[in-house]
């Protein structure tokens, strides 16, 4: 997998300005009084963290973390120089590109993606923009607002008709879908899930998959130094876990067959792991 991600242009932090946020930045941001950084964040009118206080880590600060392009003076610095906004950014790229091999990979067309957790779609559809394969992808998440925005990204780059967007549950994903998933994306959900709903999905989706379904997922790892300022000013909680730790979640779900490549910045891992052959279903869709 690591030859597919070869050529892609990261972001990278030079050596002086990691020292800089391990010595100086980092121990600012998560041991100065959280009243005080939120005043100066409000007072600095940030985007990013007006989105995080209505709906900690939801689409939109992913749409602000992603464009990069900021108005705000505290946006400019936490976006552009922020850890976690340009890991996230890595990860845009990373699993984009892993996305589009995979389906370049699938025997057939169309190729059906389901995406968990999609938000407004941005990896999966940079992901259809890099393939020549004929595309079907079934987005679901729980807060429906995101699909506007999203359709609005589908339109502009031509592929309106090639998305669904669903609002649920994840974990029912049987009753959303009209045809087994060749690849399921699980990008950007499992640090805000406990371990028990991560190896729930797992099982829900490996009951809609054929053997050997590619399912795409991502561990977080607290190198960013910063978890203290997240959950203290943006009310941010997230779960931090190996990648070994996450892939044994989707074995007891049901894949297998796991390999693993990591951003530049070492926050995050995307993985790909197997649906089973070995997999006995209860007799849903894909088997």
């Amino acid at each position: 997998m690591e030859s597919w991600v070869s050529d892609i242009e990261f972001e990278r932090f030079s050596s002086l300005r990691r020292a800089m946020k391990t010595a100086i930045i980092n121990p600012l941001a998560n041991y100065l009084p959280s009243g005080v950084v939120k005043k100066l964040l409000r007072f600095g009118k940030s985007e990013l963290a007006a989105a995080n206080w209505t709906d900690p880590g939801g689409w939109r600060s992913m749409v602000i973390s992603y464009k990069g392009q900021c108005r705000q003076i505290a946006d400019k610095f936490l976006v552009r120089a922020g850890t976690i906004p340009t890991a996230l950014r890595n990860r845009k790229r990373l699993g984009a590109r892993v996305l589009a091999r995979l389906i370049d990979g699938v025997d057939h067309e169309p190729v059906y993606v389901l995406c968990l957790g999609a938000g407004p779609g941005h990896i999966i559809l940079a992901a259809m923009q890099q393939t020549r394969r004929k595309v079907l992808a079934t987005l679901v998440d729980l807060n429906g607002e995101a699909f506007e925005y999203g359709g609005g990204l589908a339109r502009e780059m031509g592929l309106q008709d090639q998305v669904r967007f669903v609002q649920g549950d994840v974990r029912d994903v049987e009753q959303m879908l009209d045809h087994p998933p060749d690849v399921v994306k699980m990008l950007g959900i499992c640090e805000y899930l406990n371990d028990e709903q991560i190896t729930d999905i797992a099982r829900a989706v490996a009951e809609v998959s054929p053997a050997g379904a590619a399912l795409v997922f991502n561990s977080l790892s607290k190198t960013h130094g910063t978890d203290r300022f997240f959950r203290r000013v943006f009310g941010l909680h997230m779960i931090h876990r190996s990648p070994q730790h996450l892939q044994g979640l989707m074995a007891a779900g049901g894949f297998e067959n796991f390999v693993s490549v990591r951003e530049p910045l070492g926050v995050y891992h995307v993985m790909v792991g197997r649906r089973s052959r070995e997999y006995h279903s209860s007799g849903a869709k894909g088997t």
